[in-house]
């Protein structure tokens, strides 16, 4: 079992500094706003929670996210749904047999490490979009760094599929969160900064 409280919670503290002027700001995932990415979190809680009470059914994926289908009170919303999810995969039965979520079917205990590898890194995601400060347990690191790398080794090209870009070299020696950010894709040193340069560097080119 993990434990994806910790997660959860460091997600809900960052939804209080999102400012609704921010919701079209990008983010590290390129071609994603902010608002896209809190879309992403309303349909992964709802998902990986019911994967966690086998009660998902084979559910297809869910829709491209858009800022376009957030509720107006998409906070409070939110706010619960990473509360529930937190608490489902805190049931021991859930990370038995298998489940599904969307649309994939397969070992429970491998499902919920995904949970927690979409709450960490889309949090991560969520905290450089908007300026805010990101942490991380010593032990959703160890199992984020320990999923990522995997996904990166030669012949798991259909495990990553869908989920990471290509891997971002890091520096020699550099952090173990910093090399899982770099495994699924991200730059750890990503700032709003940086995609202003990325789009002056496409129109001069």
């Amino acid at each position: 079992m993990l434990d994806l409280q910790p997660a959860a919670r460091e997600v809900i503290r960052l939804l209080d500094g999102v400012r609704d002027d921010q919701l079209s700001d990008p983010t590290p995932n390129r071609g994603t706003s902010v608002g896209a990415l809190l879309d992403h979190f309303m349909s992964l809680t709802a998902a990986f929670t019911a994967a966690a009470r086998k009660t998902s059914g084979g559910g297809s994926p869910p829709p491209a996210p858009s800022a376009d289908n957030l509720p107006a009170d998409w906070r409070r919303r939110l706010i619960g749904r990473l509360r529930a999810l937190a608490e489902a995969w805190q049931d021991p039965a859930a990370w038995d047999g298998t489940t599904q979520a969307g649309g994939v079917t397969s070992a429970a205990d491998e499902i919920g490490l995904v949970a927690l590898d979409e709450l960490v890194l889309h949090g991560w995601d969520l905290a450089k979009a908007t300026g805010q400060p990101f942490t991380v347990t010593p032990a959703s690191e160890a199992a984020v760094l320990g999923f990522t790398e995997a996904t990166a080794e030669p012949g798991a090209e259909a495990m990553r599929e869908g989920l990471f870009g290509p891997v971002v070299a890091v520096p020699p020696g550099a952090p173990p969160f910093d090399r899982a950010l770099g495994f699924a894709g991200r730059d750890p040193a990503w700032s709003p900064r940086s995609v202003d340069r990325e789009a002056r560097s496409d129109k001069t080119s």
